[in-house]
């Protein structure tokens, strides 16, 4: 996983400071064709300059080299997602996990774009085994929960936030979240109180609803 982390680039720089870093990889690629490493890191900078056409292409060359590269396949998914190509994602997802099967990233990943491709089932699959293999995580929950909410599974969606919440007290987001769900399940004195919560919190009230 390290990989992972560290074929992205680490500081924030301007899109001048980007483009010239991307000239200076280009060079160094030409003088090291079979480098991966400096082709990870040019595609990371395509993506940081929105190019996410050369990064996949990028992305495609490092696999060339290096057939099971997990940072190739996983930012070539990212990649394909932002271009709506959702069937590619999930195949660059489906393969990263035949090789690394409990990476949480990538897990959640292929539920994400299932979702976004409509396979609502399939979707609930893969976040209930997000669930079952990081029972610690607040975040496996709160994007079942999130899903479920918008599912409209209200009874559901809100025993995970709870569970969210519990693993991750006080988060605002997932409170506000709640919230949203208490007040679709009508439990508008619950609610009320939540939403008196999330005012001291600092949450807008424009966020909160203000009438049955």
């Amino acid at each position: 996983m390290l990989a992972l982390t560290m074929s992205l680039p680490m500081l924030a720089q301007t899109p001048q400071q980007w483009r010239d870093s991307l000239a200076v990889l280009n060079k160094q690629i030409t003088a090291q064709p079979a480098s991966t490493d400096l082709r990870l890191r040019k595609a990371a900078v395509n993506i940081e300059l929105n190019q996410w056409e050369y990064a996949i292409e990028e992305y495609g060359r490092v696999l060339d080299i290096d057939k099971n590269s997990l940072s190739a396949l996983y930012f070539r998914a990212y990649a394909y997602n932002h271009l709506r190509h959702y069937d590619l994602a999930c195949a660059d997802y489906e393969h990263f996990l035949s090789i690394l099967p409990r990476n949480f990233e990538a897990r959640l990943g292929l539920a994400m774009t299932k979702r976004n491709m409509g396979r609502k089932l399939e979707t609930g699959d893969e976040l209930n085994r997000l669930v079952e293999m990081y029972p610690d995580s607040a975040v496996a929950y709160a994007a079942r929960a999130a899903f479920e909410q918008e599912e409209k599974q209200y009874d559901l969606s809100l025993y995970d936030w709870d569970k969210a919440l519990l693993l991750s007290r006080n988060n605002t987001e997932y409170l506000l979240a709640k919230y949203h769900v208490l007040w679709a399940m009508k439990r508008y004195d619950e609610a009320r109180r939540l939403q008196r919560e999330l005012l001291k919190a600092g949450v807008s009230q424009a966020l909160l609803k203000t009438e049955k």
